[in-house]
């Protein structure tokens, strides 16, 4: 990440600033701040656990948007996706890419219509990065539609639906996102996926050197939201919630001050994704407000 325009908040200088704004001390160990008090250091992963999933569920944030490409197998209608991979897919398509001038391609096996299998030998000729020359979209469907449609290897051939299928049976729902695809590949053919992803947390930097230099996407461009949500959860920590604690008005004021913020990142996250005014990118006019 570059240098942000706005004022970025470190893991080192999140720290302190929650330990201001708490009244609770810091100390900085071998190039790290950290709480003073064990419990609050404790707590400190699952602070900005809360704060930082908390902002990211409510702005639908545009960077959490990204792609990659996949190769699905001949003969198989399931692709499976690391589920650490994105948290949501949105978009499937099937793609060629060209690795420097010429055709990327790869030994693989093609099933014909009448299910006979047959091996190519094809090599990767060319240099350089693959570039998508080509794509084409899959569109979304249920999978009583594919499971009807296109069951079996008779109907193999190119792709031209998919649907979210889940994780394999015995995983513990932690291993893969499973997309069945209709009809069933009849070749090794290259599937460009996009979707949204977790964001990395801030405390992945908790290191000497990193925790002073290095931001993520949420600190350095909405550190007043993600303080503020912080501070949520320290009201918590501090037992201020109640009617007889020391302070309790300490959490709805900072739950107000966050609902204030997320109001306006909301906006500005929608008009980046041209979700604004008209479907536009500009901001919605006070005077002028009919629907397009």
């Amino acid at each position: 990440m570059g240098a942000p325009n706005t004022n970025p908040l470190s893991y080192n200088a999140f720290v302190q600033q929650i330990g201001v704004l708490a009244v609770e001390a810091t100390e900085e160990v071998s190039g790290v701040y950290q709480f003073a008090s064990a419990p609050l250091q404790e707590a400190l992963p699952q602070l900005l656990n809360y704060a930082e999933l908390r902002i990211q569920r409510d702005l639908d944030l545009l960077n959490s948007q990204t792609s990659n490409i996949y190769t699905c197998v001949a003969g198989n209608p399931i692709i499976s996706i690391p589920v650490d991979d994105f948290l949501t897919i949105q978009t499937l398509e099937v793609v060629t890419q060209t690795q420097g001038s010429s055709p990327l391609t790869t030994d693989t096996t093609i099933y014909t219509t009448d299910t006979t299998a047959i091996t190519t030998d094809a090599t990767t000729t060319g240099g350089g990065s693959p570039t998508v020359v080509n794509a084409t979209p899959l569109l979304p469907v249920s999978k009583e539609f594919i499971q009807n449609c296109f069951a079996g290897l008779s109907s193999a051939n190119t792709p031209m639906y998919f649907s979210m299928y889940g994780d394999n049976f015995g995983n513990g729902a932690d291993t893969n996102l499973n997309v069945l695809l209709g009809p069933t590949p009849n070749y090794a053919y290259s599937l460009r996926v996009t979707g949204t992803i977790r964001i990395p947390s801030l405390y992945k930097y908790a290191s000497a050197g990193p925790a002073d230099t290095t931001y993520t996407y949420i600190s350095a461009y909405y550190p007043d939201l993600l303080i503020m949500a912080a501070m949520i959860y320290v009201s918590a920590y501090q037992r201020n919630f109640s009617s007889t604690s020391d302070s309790p008005d300490m959490g709805q004021s900072y739950e107000k001050q966050y609902q204030m913020l997320r109001i306006g990142a909301i906006q500005e996250e929608n008009r980046r994704k041209f979700q604004g005014s008209g479907w536009s990118s500009y901001s919605t006019p006070v005077s002028a407000t009919p629907t397009r």
